[in-house]
């Protein structure tokens, strides 16, 4: 049985994860919450650029349609 898209996203609540922005930015934070929109709300949010973190956020929220994709990391 396939998974639905929504059901991923959950399981990645509270757990740290990479959001990949439309125009190349990179934001790495805990998935503190979503919606049907994937607008979604980050904890210690941070920007990355070449896998490096240049500025600190804290909380933020990032509008869904501006999400290309979600990921799940492990934060060294």
């Amino acid at each position: 049985m396939a998974e639905r898209p929504l059901d991923v996203i959950h399981r990645s609540l509270d757990k740290d994860v990479l959001v990949l922005l439309k125009r190349g930015s990179e934001f790495r934070g805990k998935l503190i919450g979503y919606d049907i929109h994937l607008n979604v709300v980050l904890a210690d949010a941070a920007l990355i650029q070449d896998g490096e973190v240049v500025k600190k956020y804290g909380k933020i929220v990032i509008r869904g349609d501006n999400v290309l994709a979600i990921s799940p990391v492990e934060i060294e």
